[in-house]
């Protein structure tokens, strides 16, 4: 059983006060406060809020992250505030991405020039892979 606490002066100095729209309605003996039990909200597994910090840091776009683990871009950038994320300027490198299962991943790496003149970073996501990669900009 979960501790009620108000959500006010978090006390748990309270009384049933009726039922308002389906919902236990309590009051507060403490500020006199009335509340009802929030529901839970839902819950973000934790691997996927790491995922997302992870690939904005590598230079992955707001945008793509959504796309990529499906949790939102609002959210994604919520997580980025929250921890203070700061990812470095990558002013000569432009970052691309590719979702790869493990016979794909390793058919691609196993090409010489899908490599040449680029680092990349591979990293689990769920039964798949992402590989992101660097490439300079070519100077015109």
């Amino acid at each position: 059983m979960k501790l009620i606490q108000c959500p006010k002066c978090k006390e748990s100095n309270y009384v049933k006060s009726g039922v308002v729209k389906g919902r236990q309605r309590f009051h507060c003996r403490s500020c006199n406060y009335f509340f009802t039990v929030l529901k839970e909200g839902k819950q973000i597994d934790p691997y996927y809020v790491v995922k997302a910090l992870q690939l904005y840091v590598e230079g992955v776009t707001l945008r793509e992250i959504e796309r990529i683990l499906g949790v939102s871009h609002v959210s994604v950038m919520n997580w980025i505030k929250q921890y203070g994320i700061q990812r470095p300027e990558q002013l000569e490198y432009r970052p691309t991405y590719k979702v790869f299962t493990h016979a794909e991943l390793l058919d691609f790496l196993s090409k010489r020039e899908n490599m040449a003149s680029s680092g990349c970073i591979i990293n689990e996501l769920g039964d798949k892979f992402i590989m992101i990669k660097w490439e300079r900009f070519r100077k015109t």
